[in-house]
């Protein structure tokens, strides 16, 4: 039993990485945006982009490091990734808004219903932007490990 559920994690690894650490960085996100709510007068809206940034910030240095194990280069090439990293979060945040306000505003769905397919549908294209364009010259990836 024990040996079938290491198999098992080895195999998905990457994938329970990156929901651990997805996960994490919800929690970063809420708990910034809620800080900014209770001890500044700050608009809602700016509170939100703020808690954003930095949790897409706190979601890059642990994918890089602990999902897909990216080595870092050199500065200039550690920018691009993280350039590439930012422009798919900004380009499914978009998404995320459209998707929200196609569900919500005209077709008058449940609004929590419509948030949790939305975020499904942004972790899976996140994880994929991540895995093919982001993270994709890994030199860590698709090895065997060592020691299992």
């Amino acid at each position: 039993m024990i040996d079938r559920l290491k198999k098992l994690y080895d195999k998905y690894e990457e994938v329970i990485a990156y929901l651990f650490w997805g996960v994490l960085t919800t929690l970063v996100n809420v708990a910034i945006f809620s800080g900014l709510h209770l001890f500044t007068n700050i608009n809602y809206m700016v509170n939100n982009f703020i808690a954003w940034v930095i949790s897409v910030l706190f979601a890059y240095i642990t994918n890089k490091a602990y999902v897909f194990h990216s080595p870092s280069k050199s500065f200039v090439s550690d920018l691009k990734e993280m350039g590439s990293f930012f422009c798919g979060r900004v380009a499914t945040l978009v998404i995320e808004w459209i998707l929200l306000w196609i569900g919500i505003s005209l077709m008058h769905q449940n609004q929590i219903l419509v948030k949790i397919f939305e975020n499904i549908v942004v972790i899976i294209l996140n994880y994929f932007w991540s895995k093919w364009a982001v993270f994709k010259n890994s030199t860590n990836r698709n090895q065997p490990k060592q020691g299992r």
